[in-house]
């Protein structure tokens, strides 16, 4: 796919999402989808698959939150196979507080899927927000 496609997918999701839609995210990945949180977090690491990111960061991530996760792009460039979006992000967490981080996502295409998700984001506040990693993954595992 042409770097304008890869870009109007990356678009389309932040529309949705800034609705608190997830739905366009979903339908975008690609079945070997990876995502890596970078940082030196609880949260740092990298998930491979699509059935493992949803399995073991989506669902004890978005067990954290009180309420519609919504985020919104507020800057793209793209260029070949990667679209890099920058992201603020807002939900109010079931420890009492709000999630507010801002990001910067890579976003590598293939086939019109996206595979590769690189995430740069305030790892101070996913500790201080969510609890480490571990404590949440418990909170689905329970």
């Amino acid at each position: 796919m042409s770097t304008d496609a890869n870009k109007a997918i990356v678009k389309r999701i932040f529309n949705a999402m800034a609705e608190g839609d997830r739905s366009a995210f979903g339908d975008a990945l690609h079945p070997d989808f990876a995502w890596q949180a970078t940082g030196s977090s609880s949260w740092s690491r990298r998930w491979e698959g699509l059935d493992t990111v949803r399995r073991d960061l989506f669902r004890p991530l978005f067990a954290q939150f009180d309420g519609q996760y919504r985020s919104h792009a507020t800057r793209m460039i793209a260029e070949g196979d990667l679209v890099m979006v920058e992201v603020q992000g807002d939900v109010r967490t079931r420890r009492g507080g709000r999630y507010n981080n801002q990001y910067c996502y890579i976003c590598r295409f293939a086939g019109g899927q996206m595979i590769e998700l690189i995430e740069y984001m305030d790892t101070a506040l996913i500790d201080r927000e969510l609890g480490t990693y571990e404590e949440a993954l418990a909170t689905v595992k329970a």
